[in-house]
């Protein structure tokens, strides 16, 4: 069976859409949401967000149905977490506003 190129491509634009607009909406507010890629590295979130006058916090953006988090996400997400390190997981465009007040 060959695997639909489609399908595989269509989950990548909707995770990407839901960072684009997280990444917009971060830089509206004054805001930086920086690219969180470290080489070797599996299961980190996908941004690093500076608010002004607010403690650095992460975020993985997901695809809005049926996006689920790799085992690498969740261990790396607790380990964070433990740290007092604030992660948020972000499926749609409007968990944005929540997330951006």
């Amino acid at each position: 069976m060959i695997p639909d190129k489609h399908k595989t491509n269509k989950v990548r634009v909707l995770e990407n859409k839901v960072e684009l607009a997280l990444v917009k909406a971060v830089e509206a507010k004054g805001g930086l949401a920086l690219k969180l890629s470290v080489p070797g590295v599996r299961g980190l979130p996908d941004r690093i967000v500076f608010m002004p006058a607010r403690p650095a916090f992460l975020v993985e953006t997901k695809r809005p149905k049926g996006g689920l988090l790799s085992q690498h996400q969740i261990v790396w997400h607790a380990r964070l977490k433990q740290r007092g390190v604030a992660v948020y997981v972000i499926r749609r465009i409007e968990e944005i506003e929540r997330l951006l007040p």
